[in-house]
């Protein structure tokens, strides 16, 4: 399969992960066994890393939240941001992680899904700690507004009455 079917197979699957090969060999004209196969390729190449289900939270009674930490350190010698990045990403509570550029930190440490002493107790007792690490910022995010493309705000519905002629 040529490199453009296989990017819009990923974009239809990042879109929406629930569609089926049968699903996206229609929208692409394509066999359903070349594309069941070459999503196992992707798969098996780790190209494609996963799939999740993307939730609103602030629509459930969970009370748990989110935090952005910006860290900045120091590489130690012949390691680089590698071997730092490794240590962070490995705690379960990391959400995601990222190699920053040009913002006045290194990294930005997502979390989410936790509580404010969950937080504070993971910022001061495993990050902050490290030899690596110089400083930390936490962030608490208040309000979701889209995320991973999608919007989390309902559209206002039009309360005006229907005049017909």
């Amino acid at each position: 399969m040529d490199s453009k079917t296989r990017e819009k197979i990923l974009e239809l699957l990042e879109r929406d992960a629930r569609l089926t090969p049968e699903e996206i060999a229609v929208m692409l004209g394509q066999e359903t066994s070349d594309v069941a196969d070459e999503i196992a390729k992707m798969e098996k190449e780790h190209i494609i890393c996963g799939y999740h289900a993307f939730v609103n939270w602030e629509k459930t009674d969970d009370d748990k939240i989110s935090a952005l930490i910006e860290l900045k350190v120091t590489p130690q010698r012949g390691k680089g941001y590698d071997n730092i990045a490794k240590k962070i990403y490995q705690f379960p509570e990391v959400e995601s992680l990222y190699l920053m550029s040009a913002c006045g930190y290194d990294f930005t440490v997502i979390l989410k899904k936790a509580t404010m002493k969950e937080i504070a107790f993971f910022v001061s007792s495993k990050l902050a700690v490290m030899d690596e690490v110089n400083s930390t910022a936490t962030h608490i995010v208040l309000k979701r507004y889209k995320d991973h493309g999608t919007s989390l705000v309902e559209p206002k519905k039009d309360m005006r009455m229907v005049v017909t002629p």
